[in-house]
């Protein structure tokens, strides 16, 4: 029972966390049996994420067999540096190293979209705004002040950020996109979308087979209840 109240406060805060940011969290078009997007999600991944974070509960070799790509594609595409097939995936970059550059060790993306939601990762990675301030010129609308550079501007652009008085305070309760990226907002937010497929699938990849086989099974178990009730008027059927 503390378990469960302590779950439920938890994903309370996170919801009262956007709120109190002022911005509704969109629907993440998340689909993670769509493994062309699971795939360019991977590519993204590997290119812009895994240089500070890693997912270190996978190995290459279990993506490449989700993903059905061959060690050739998997070489090209995901494997850099010294990375070998069966490695679990890692980022290069030493705590030390990463400590001292965003004064904090970016956290493994494992499990962040069954932590934090899909919604929330969706919403994230489109709300980064020019902030002078920040050491990296940037900040976000869903967590302010974040150590974290915004690593997809160049693709979606810069974004200044909607002011609101707050209970008396100004606050960042939006985004308005001021200088295009390489895409365009439609093309981003599939890019976004991407990504997150992508790190849903790694938060819990036996769902591409766990749901299929789940299909069957009800089947079977319907099945199996009609051959039981039939087998049970059988039995009784000279009792009176």
């Amino acid at each position: 029972m503390n378990k469960a109240l302590a779950i439920l406060l938890y994903f309370f805060s996170l919801a009262c966390a956007a709120s109190e940011a002022g911005q509704r969290l969109e629907s993440a078009p998340v689909d993670i049996f769509d493994l062309e997007s699971v795939r360019r999600g991977a590519g993204y991944f590997a290119n812009y994420c895994l240089g500070c974070h890693g997912i270190k509960q996978m190995r290459y070799s279990r993506i490449g067999g989700d993903l059905k790509l061959n060690e050739e594609t998997m070489r090209a595409e995901f494997l850099f540096g010294d990375a070998k097939l069966h490695d679990y995936v890692r980022t290069a970059m030493p705590p030390k190293d990463a400590e001292a550059a965003f004064g904090v060790v970016p956290p493994d993306l494992s499990l962040i979209v069954r932590a934090r939601g899909a919604d929330w990762i969706y919403g994230y990675l489109k709300s980064f705004y020019v902030d002078p301030t920040r050491p990296f010129g940037v900040n976000n609308v869903l967590a302010k002040n974040v150590a974290m550079p915004n690593v997809l501007w160049d693709l979606q652009g810069a974004q200044e950020p909607i002011i609101k008085t707050v209970e008396g305070t100004p606050t960042a309760v939006g985004v308005r996109l001021t200088s295009p990226g390489k895409l365009t907002p439609q093309e981003f937010d599939r890019t976004v979308a991407d990504i997150v497929t992508f790190l849903a699938y790694v938060a819990e990849p036996a769902k591409l087979q766990r749901l299929p086989l789940g299909k069957y099974v009800l089947v079977f178990l319907l099945v199996l209840t009609v051959i039981l009730y039939k087998l049970k008027k059988e039995y009784w059927k000279d009792i009176d």
